[in-house]
């Protein structure tokens, strides 16, 4: 099943808590399934979450354990299992409760930015460090912000990515 879809986004994942946790999609083919489905699901069955990114390379991580809890602890991330040739870049967000523009969950410092992750980026995720490793929600163009970034990898700037939940 498709959680996140990036194609074109450029601004398009700068959106609300409440269109987090319902989704969305436009006729381009951006999309993210929605934080509440998530959670109904992966707290239900066990479930992975498969990362399909592209950057003029395909590249792939796959994580064994997935799961969203409810929006009474902000979509909490509990992640682990990594494999694929990607590097563990999403590892490094377990633990992290989602934040959006409107409701940041993550303690970041910058007050150009409100303090808010969100607002660096540009879209919604469960920030981690410097903002993120994994930042396939953040908007495209001059920044490092649309990227994917372990140790093994290093910096990997982004053209599409994808999130595939699958049991």
């Amino acid at each position: 099943m498709l959680i996140q879809q990036n194609v074109d986004g450029f601004d398009f994942f700068n959106r609300s808590w409440a269109e987090f946790k319902v989704g969305f999609n436009d006729s381009r083919g951006n999309y993210w399934l929605g934080n509440d489905l998530l959670s109904q699901l992966t707290l239900k069955g066990r479930y992975k979450v498969r990362f399909e990114l592209q950057n003029g390379t395909s590249y792939d991580a796959e994580y064994s354990t997935f799961v969203v809890s409810s929006e009474a602890t902000n979509y909490t991330l509990r992640v682990s299992g990594y494999s694929g040739n990607a590097g563990d870049a999403f590892r490094a967000h377990n633990r992290m409760m989602f934040t959006t523009y409107d409701r940041d969950n993550y303690p970041w410092k910058d007050d150009a930015y409100n303090d808010n992750c969100a607002v660096y980026n540009g879209g919604g995720f469960w920030y981690y460090g410097g903002c993120h490793w994994c930042g396939i929600n953040a908007v495209r163009g001059g920044s490092t912000r649309y990227r994917w970034y372990s140790s093994e990898s290093g910096n990997m700037h982004l053209q599409t990515t994808r999130m595939w939940l699958s049991c």
